[in-house]
């Protein structure tokens, strides 16, 4: 099918099918639909009441006009920066839930959807589409959802795996030719980053599965990875990094459990150099977040090494990663999934990596979490945490040897105000562990 097929409307057809008190689904990630998103966002004032449901958004979504607050509700299920401020006002929230979980909240119908909305690559001779670089949760929302609504991309990546959707399963469509956002942490690889990368990377064995995200940390470790051997990729999400240790032999796959000789994720962001990398390759599997994600599944694979970061920890090994106090800065996401699942993996090692400070030089280990702060991954599941100082297991350990751990890797500046932390949880002064 091409742009000129009668098949094809505009997208102010397309959403006139969305209705007052309905409950939206948007595709998330690089395949954020903005053509459609920001189309019905002027419907601002003629509709009211629409839940929009989302999990990661990217590029510009025109939300900050108080008729589209009126007219629309942002209930998200992972916060990212373009709507973070939506999601902090009264017209948004957020839903606590770990991201394998979400495929269940549509299909069971705690969050019933009355419309999704999709980006695609265009259908091929048999009329089948992809959802491209996310499928994740939004293939379950294709499949549960009342009615569909498809942007189609020529641009979008034909990426394999469980996101394989046939046109007749839209009930509108519509053509818009359009870039992916790209995202790109590589600049921000600073001396800070580069140490905990080296940290991280001496943690992973050849023949280790990896989970891994976004951002400079993650990125950093990627690099260190070069002289690794055979690797495996199950992962949530990947980016850029990925593609260098696959073309050097590094990402193997050929010790992993779980689709052997596959890499395996539910989506993928980063720049064009990944999409190309993506597209028609059957070397790459994207499969659904209730898969991927499960525990059970990441598991069954040897040596997995889950790599999570963290906004504070406190001296007792809880890990705030969402919120920071009570403003709501990103999700749960995966990291508990693979957390635990990487706990439970013969040979595994659940890691959060973090720089000792945040950009302001205030200590992200603090004798207790801010107030309102979310506790994604618990003490009881906590075990290796990197800093550029160094590497802790706090796996095993009481109380005060973890106080005692974390203390010996937070930034010299702010150790004596955590020994003194230390003296009034324990009553005994701070020996170095």
């Amino acid at each position: 099918m091409k742009a000129t097929d009668t098949t094809y409307q505009t997208p102010e057809e397309a959403l006139s099918l969305i209705k007052s008190g309905d409950r939206v689904f948007i595709h998330g990630s690089a395949a954020t639909p903005l053509e459609l998103v920001n189309t019905l966002l002027l419907r601002a004032g003629e509709l009211q009441d629409v839940e929009l449901v989302s999990i990661s958004t990217y590029g510009q979504i025109n939300w900050n006009h108080p008729r589209v607050l009126k007219s629309f509700y942002l209930n998200s299920l992972f916060v990212s920066a373009n709507v973070r401020g939506w999601v902090n006002t009264r017209s948004g929230d957020y839903v606590p839930v770990f991201l394998s979980e979400i495929p269940r909240l549509f299909e069971k119908g705690f969050l019933p959807l009355d419309v999704a909305i999709v980006q695609v690559s265009p259908p091929d001779q048999h009329g089948y589409c992809t959802l491209g670089t996310s499928v994740d949760a939004a293939i379950s929302a294709v499949r549960s959802a009342k009615k569909v609504i498809a942007q189609v991309n020529p641009l979008m990546p034909r990426v394999m795996g469980d996101g394989v959707v046939h046109h007749s399963r839209f009930d509108a469509m519509v053509w818009k030719e359009a870039f992916l956002p790209e995202v790109s942490y590589s600049a921000k690889i600073d001396d800070t980053a580069e140490q905990i990368s080296r940290y991280v990377a001496g943690l992973i064995d050849d023949g280790a599965t990896l989970q891994v995200g976004i951002g400079g940390i993650p990125d950093a470790v990627l690099k260190q990875l070069e002289h690794h051997k055979g690797l495996g990729l199950h992962t949530e999400m990947f980016s850029d990094g990925v593609v260098p240790l696959v073309e050097r032999g590094v990402i193997t796959n050929e010790h992993k459990a779980v689709r052997r000789g596959k890499i395996v994720s539910s989506f993928i962001l980063g720049t064009r150099k990944v999409y190309d990398f993506v597209d028609n390759n059957p070397y790459v599997s994207l499969m659904d977040v209730s898969f991927v994600n499960d525990s059970d599944v990441i598991r069954r694979n040897p040596r997995v090494v889950a790599i999570n970061s963290a906004i504070e920890i406190d001296l007792t090994g809880q890990v705030c990663a969402d919120s920071i106090g009570m403003y709501q800065y990103s999700g749960i996401g995966g990291q508990m999934d693979f957390m635990r699942g990487a706990a439970l993996s013969e040979g595994g090692k659940p890691i959060i990596a973090l720089p000792s400070t945040t950009k302001d030089g205030i200590s992200r280990i603090v004798p207790c979490l801010k107030p309102g702060a979310g506790v994604v991954t618990t003490r009881g599941h906590v075990q290796y945490v990197v800093t550029e100082y160094g590497v802790v297991n706090l796996y095993g350990k009481n109380m005060e040897q973890r106080a005692r751990l974390l203390i010996s890797i937070a930034h010299p500046a702010h150790r004596e105000s955590l020994e003194k932390a230390y003296y009034e949880r324990f009553g005994k002064l701070y020996q170095p562990a």
